[in-house]
């Protein structure tokens, strides 16, 4: 059985985070319920396992915390952050997650 690549989407509000989700979703993953600050990205992180993030915003500690915490996770932003991939426009980040390798081994 093959587990689906899943993302975590974080914006400053949510208007915000339902403009980013329309701009990343795609038929090679799935979308988690996403996230508006710092602590919901983080229990999302814990409970959903997500493959990769994409962010929008001012979410440098976040990003700092999950690539050092995580260091195999894809991590797509709006601007420069250490760790993450940046995209000049939201809608380029569906081909900077393509690049993400599925994940593998037994689900459970």
């Amino acid at each position: 059985m093959c587990r689906a690549v899943t993302v975590l989407c974080v914006a400053p509000d949510r208007e915000q985070l339902i403009a980013l989700k329309r701009a990343v979703v795609a038929a090679e993953w799935e979308l988690t319920a996403g996230a508006i600050d710092l602590r919901g990205a983080l229990d999302q992180i814990d409970v959903e396992r997500p493959h990769a993030m994409v962010v929008v915003g001012p979410f440098e500690e976040l990003v700092a915390m999950v690539a050092e915490r995580f260091p195999g996770m894809r991590i797509v932003a709006d601007h420069e952050m250490p760790g993450a991939t940046v995209v000049a426009e939201m809608s380029d980040a569906r081909e900077a997650l393509r690049v993400q390798r599925r994940p593998g081994g037994p689900v459970g």
